[in-house]
Parts: C-alpha cells; sequence; structure tokens
C-alpha cells in the first residue's frame, strides 16, 4: 500500500475520532432571533406580572358546545403533530399549554402553531446561531429583562410557550394590531418580508383550523 493512501487513511481516521469526542448539542434552529429593545419601565413591569402569572396551564371551557369543539380541535391538532412528536404525552402537553397561552395572550392557536413550525419544527431543545431557545425560539435576554432570569427554563414547554406568545402579544400592540410586522419584530427581521412570510405560509398550509 502506498505511503500516500495510508496517510490518507490516517487522517481518516484521526479526523473521525475528533468528531467522536465532539459534544452532541441539540440541532440548531433555523430562526429565532429577537432584538434587544430597552423598555419603558411601565412595560416591563406589565410584561413581568404577565410572565410570573402562576395560573393552571389548562384553559377552563365552559359548555358542552366548547368542550366538543375543544376536543375536535385538540384531536386534530394532535393528528397532524403525530409525524413531529411521536409521543402521545409530548403532543398532549403541547397542545394543553399552547391552547391556555395562546388564547390568553389573544393570539390565533394556530397562527402560533405556524410559528414554532418555523422557528423550531417543534423541537423543544431547539438553540439557534443566535442563542435564541426552545419551541418560540425565545432570546436569553427576555429571561433577565421580565422573568426571573433562568435562561435554562426556556426549555421547559409552558415557560418558552408563555414568553414566546407575551412577547409577540408586545409587538402586536407596538405595531398597532399589524401582524406582519409584529411577526417581523418578533425574528429580529422587521422591513425583510421572508420571515413573516414563511409563518403565515405555514399557518395557511398546515394549521388552518375551521370548526
Amino acid at each position: 500500500m502506498g505511503s500516500a493512501l495510508l496517510a490518507s487513511r490516517r487522517a481518516l481516521l484521526v479526523a473521525a475520532g475528533a468528531a467522536a469526542a465532539l459534544p452532541i448539542f441539540p440541532r440548531a434552529a433555523r430562526a429565532g432571533a429577537q432584538v434587544y429593545e430597552p423598555l419603558e419601565d411601565a412595560v416591563r413591569t406589565g410584561l413581568r406580572m404577565q410572565i410570573a402569572d402562576p395560573a393552571p396551564p389548562v384553559r377552563a371551557i365552559a359548555g358542552s358546545a366548547a368542550q366538543s369543539s375543544w376536543e375536535r380541535w385538540f384531536a386534530e391538532m394532535s393528528l397532524r403533530l403525530r409525524a413531529r412528536l411521536p409521543e402521545e404525552r409530548a403532543r398532549t402537553d403541547l397542545l394543553q399549554t399552547l391552547d391556555y397561552e395562546a388564547t390568553r395572550a389573544g393570539l390565533d392557536r394556530q397562527m402560533v402553531l405556524g410559528l414554532i413550525q418555523v422557528e423550531s419544527n417543534f423541537r423543544k431543545y431547539a438553540i439557534s446561531a443566535a442563542g435564541a431557545r426552545g419551541l418560540m425560539q425565545v432570546m436569553p435576554f427576555w429571561a433577565k429583562q421580565i422573568g426571573d432570569g433562568n435562561v435554562r427554563s426556556l426549555f421547559q414547554v409552558r415557560t418558552n410557550l408563555r414568553y414566546g406568545c407575551v412577547i409577540l402579544r408586545h409587538y402586536l400592540q407596538a405595531e398597532e394590531g399589524r401582524l406582519f410586522e409584529a411577526l417581523g419584530r418578533y425574528n429580529g427581521s422587521l422591513g425583510q418580508a421572508a420571515y413573516p412570510q414563511a409563518v403565515l405560509d405555514a399557518w395557511r398550509r398546515d394549521w388552518s383550523w375551521q370548526d
């Protein structure tokens, strides 16, 4: 065997060994880079109160008709999520929490599902190149600015959805209800159409729902 071939094989073995020694991190997410913006004290206090609300993550539903509608929604969304979240408990946890947090923030549940798909593709431990974390790709500075500073908690389903929905509602109010612009701010790409359009497309294509 020629010396050049031996050297090539040795180089491949060294590279393989180095790769095997690398730590395993969650796959990077392709979206999520909210921009830090100084908040007025009143705004910060309001957001902090919304994050800290200890209310339970399951929404109370009044009336049999509303309950039946919710059950149909839950069954259909669980079916659509099955390929991405094969474990039933994970789907149930996500959908119950999303239903509660999106409704609490006055957001369309289907739109939030589209946003999560674009942000993390429903990967609980996703981390973006900018450092955003979790399902809704919340930037760590939010935990320090309006939360308890516990950045690791952004990988928890309820905490992540609570932050994400509160932040998006904040941007909607700042943009006077203009969803396209609010989505751009959420992603840190205000003025560019690619991200808002991706969320709207995912919402209409994969998560539209009419009972």
